[in-house]
């Protein structure tokens, strides 16, 4: 069902960068912070980031802006020799070893160039709802850039493993190697064997691919085709803008995993958080409340542990802000009756689920923040509970709600319903850099051929 190619990526000469992919490689846009873009930049001259994320300068105009900067940089590396292009078409195996809870893990991923497909075909499945601003941000840079630079992340189910589809190519020594600033590691074979090549194709043939993260770039890229399908008539369909990187990754993979989306609370009347609070309790029974210890840090294990022990049992929350500096922990009373106050039309995998209760049964209903533009006022999002205990403290949120994270299984459920779940309501965890490899949408980009 996918149609999944290798591709002649564009890739950075470790010659004319001193020899260190870590330091010219950076996180997708959507997880920089400014002080991490000034970090980046920084970094080395050559560092993805000025492609990828650039600056935004006072004298920007629409024919001199951040996005016509990148195209100029873009140019110059490829003339300068700072990126070449791979001679032959290839897939791109990763590994992603990282930290985490105090183990040492290990998620692989495929780069690999995929035919972009309408969600109505079914082929290729999202599973969160996105916004017009980031979509717009991504179309005018690839209209600039004319190169996918970081990958949309791809899940697949069935359970095979990438390493077990090219057992040869990982008893050999990668080619590739970086660590972000981070400490995850990215080992990374090319695979350009024929043999491979065609085993690796065949295997996604008749695999429905899930969007994981990069919403905003696939639907940019679908936009930017069909633009580009008007503009070049006729057309065979295996022109390179109609496909898209991305990095296909085992649903079932031990090393895919799922970070909690906590959301934050602010800007609203207090007279409306006390009747919230009141009105919780028809559907939510408080369970405890858990004071804080020695430690933030062994205060945050200590309540998301106990979340997640409680959510073991249906939808529970942590509440955090309304009972001094202890967090409240809640657990919903009767399953029906939560699925009673959702969109009717909704199928049940997304009503059962926890973000999506918390969104239309409190956030939506009861704090009256019931629409993008609210949204945006009141509402922040956030993976760090330590950030989020912080920030009411501070007095920045007046409230913290804390989530489990969603089951993996729960998510493709839902896609598989055609239901998109709430914006940030996943986070898989580690992300598939910025600048390992790249993907260009044109060959007259001033490249060797």
């Amino acid at each position: 069902m996918a149609d999944v190619r290798p591709f002649r990526g564009l890739r950075y000469n470790l010659a004319r960068i001193g020899g260190d992919l870590s330091r010219v490689i950076s996180p997708p846009y959507d997880v920089i912070s400014p002080e991490e873009q000034l970090f980046y930049y920084h970094r080395s001259p050559y560092n993805i980031i000025r492609l990828e994320h650039g600056k935004e300068l006072p004298d920007d105009s629409p024919g001199g802006n951040k996005y016509s900067r990148a195209a100029a940089t873009l140019r110059q590396w490829l003339q300068e020799g700072v990126l070449l292009r791979d001679e032959r078409p290839s897939f791109y195996l990763i590994e992603h070893r990282f930290q985490h809870q105090d183990s040492l893990r290990s998620r692989w991923g495929l780069m690999a160039r995929v035919r972009l497909e309408e969600f109505s075909s079914g082929r290729i499945r999202p599973h969160e709802a996105t916004m017009r601003e980031p979509a717009q941000d991504r179309l005018l840079l690839l209209k600039e850039c004319r190169t996918n630079l970081s990958p949309v992340m791809g899940i697949y189910r069935h359970g095979v493993d990438l390493p077990s589809l090219l057992p040869k190519v990982v008893q050999s020594a990668p080619g590739m190697t970086a660590v972000n600033s981070y400490g995850v590691a990215y080992n990374t074979w090319v695979v350009s064997d024929e043999e491979a090549l065609g085993r690796l194709s065949d295997f996604f043939a008749d695999r429905v691919l899930y969007i994981a993260d990069g919403h905003h770039r696939y639907e940019t890229a679908l936009t930017y085709a069909k633009e580009q399908r008007i503009c070049h008539v006729p057309c065979t369909g295996d022109e390179p803008y109609n496909f898209i990187m991305m990095a296909l990754m085992d649903s079932t993979d031990p090393g895919l995993v799922m970070l909690p989306a906590h959301r934050l609370v602010r800007g609203l009347d207090p007279d409306l958080l006390a009747r919230m609070q009141k009105e919780l309790a028809r559907y939510f029974d408080t369970v405890k409340t858990l004071p804080p210890l020695a430690t933030l840090s062994e205060t945050m294990k200590s309540w998301l542990d106990a979340l997640k022990e409680l959510g073991q049992r249906g939808t529970a929350f942590g509440m955090y802000g309304r009972h001094g500096e202890q967090l409240c922990l809640l657990m919903a009373k009767d399953r029906e009756l939560l699925r009673q106050q959702m969109p009717p039309e909704q199928p049940l995998p997304w009503k059962d689920m926890d973000v999506t209760v918390l969104h239309w049964v409190i956030i939506r209903p009861m704090l009256g923040i019931d629409s993008r533009e609210k949204e945006k006022v009141h509402l922040d999002y956030t993976r760090d509970g330590l950030e989020a205990v912080a920030r009411v403290n501070a007095g920045e949120s007046q409230l913290a709600f804390f989530l489990n994270p969603a089951p993996v299984s729960s998510v493709l459920a839902a896609a598989d319903a055609g239901a998109r779940l709430p914006q940030k309501s996943t986070y898989f965890y580690p992300k598939t850099p910025t600048g390992l490899v790249m993907n260009p949408l044109d060959d007259d980009l001033s490249m060797p051929d």
